[in-house]
């Protein structure tokens, strides 16, 4: 892209301010912003602003029953035996969502490099390897792994894995691939400059990963090797079974495009989406989200309705996700601190939100599919998530139940 081409862009979307200094650049500079104009999708900020507006709504949220504890313990090893031999056969494959970074956690690495251990070094990333490493030792195969990085962390992520040959697991099974950025905005719909060559982007939400790998040539080798499911599963929890063949084994037996890993509520205010069906079709509702007569409405035994959490470990059926590929997902506008230049091109790290960020999220790429299984898993033993450095949800309360899980730090 030249830069006439660039400033028709700019100006076919009201964003000609992003060429404010680009006679100030050098020519490296120059090349690299008329690159990323070319690359960015503007159309989001005018998609997203009736999300922001509020203007969209739900439609009619039904309860959607899980496949609770004892019916899974009853058909264990029926289940078992099948995912394994899909595990063992080639047809699983893991998705691990990690283009985020360690910001919450007072740190400027990513997310998965940060460091659980006490008394060694022991990293997130180490964790959720080795959590793969006990399928591979019970299958005797390897699951192809691909971790989707983002232009803020691909390069220290891959640099990382390398540094640690990659905690064990063979290297030609890992693909690295980034995620799809989307700019970020003020309240009046304008892309922030981070640099005064270069915008403010932010990863796309973890909606985007299936869209990224196909532009990233990743789903080639998802084709080539015959893989049929993924297993996606967020980086911030180290206690999550990956490509679990009981899970897989449930999914195939139910026939179901996609699987969900799900657990009890801890209290009905938690705040953990929740699986539901909305207008007949399976999907997640937001905490924020529920009433109070959902809250309170009860199932044929007498439970919670909607008592059945996420906890960001889905199995996706491969050839359904090529289906829904092409459709546009809805955007979620999220109010966000971004730092950026002001008016006079000085930096600046907002104390307060100041714009917005554009994001595709999961629960609308399972609202597209037709069937979903919520699957049941023990709280205490599937679910340590790290969201923050104290506090519920944290590096803190993670070690305590690594502990119990008999991991030594």
């Amino acid at each position: 892209m030249n830069y006439q081409e660039a400033y028709k862009k700019l100006e076919q979307y009201g964003q000609l301010h992003v060429l404010k200094y680009y006679d100030t650049l050098a020519t490296e500079e120059k090349q690299a912003l008329l690159k990323q104009i070319d690359a960015t999708d503007f159309s989001v900020l005018q998609t997203g602003e009736s999300e922001a507006s509020g203007e969209s709504a739900r439609g009619k949220i039904t309860p959607l029953s899980a496949m609770e504890l004892d019916e899974i313990e009853a058909h264990r090893e029926e289940y078992k035996q099948i995912g394994l031999e899909a595990i063992r056969a080639g047809k699983v494959g893991a998705v691990l969502l990690a283009g985020g970074m360690g910001t919450r956690l007072g740190s400027d690495a990513p997310k998965g490099m940060y460091n659980i251990g006490l008394t060694r070094p022991m990293y997130i990333f180490e964790r959720l390897i080795h959590n793969t490493m006990d399928v591979v030792k019970e299958s005797g195969a390897y699951v192809p792994f691909f971790v989707m990085t983002s232009d803020k962390n691909h390069d220290v992520t891959v640099k990382f894995f390398d540094e640690h040959d990659y905690f064990g697991y063979p290297k030609n099974y890992i693909t690295f691939f980034k995620q799809e950025m989307a700019p970020a905005s003020d309240y009046d719909g304008k892309v922030f400059m981070e640099e005064k060559g270069k915008i403010s982007t932010s990863p796309n939400g973890n909606g985007g990963w299936f869209v990224s790998m196909e532009r990233c040539g990743v789903n080639d080798i998802v084709r080539s090797r015959g893989i049929e499911w993924l297993n996606v599963f967020s980086v911030d929890n180290v206690l999550q079974r990956i490509a679990d063949p009981v899970f897989v084994g449930a999914v195939i037996a139910k026939d179901c495009a996609v699987g969900s890993k799900v657990v009890r509520k801890a209290n009905p205010d938690e705040k953990v989406g929740v699986m539901c069906l909305e207008d007949g079709r399976p999907s997640i509702i937001e905490y924020y989200e529920l009433t109070d007569e959902l809250k309170s409405a009860q199932d044929e035994k007498g439970q919670p309705a909607y008592n059945f959490g996420v906890i960001l470990n889905y199995l996706f059926r491969e050839k359904d996700l090529e289906k829904i590929m092409d459709k546009n997902l809805p955007l979620h506008v999220v109010e966000k601190k971004i730092p950026c230049l002001d008016a006079e091109g000085n930096k600046v790290s907002p104390e307060s939100p100041n714009g917005y960020k554009y994001e595709q999220l999961v629960l609308d790429m399972i609202h597209e599919l037709d069937s979903c299984l919520p699957f049941e898993v023990v709280r205490e033993k599937e679910f340590a998530p790290i969201k923050n450095k104290t506090g519920v949800d944290s590096v803190d309360t993670a070690r305590e139940l690594l502990r119990k899980n008999g991991v030594t730090l």
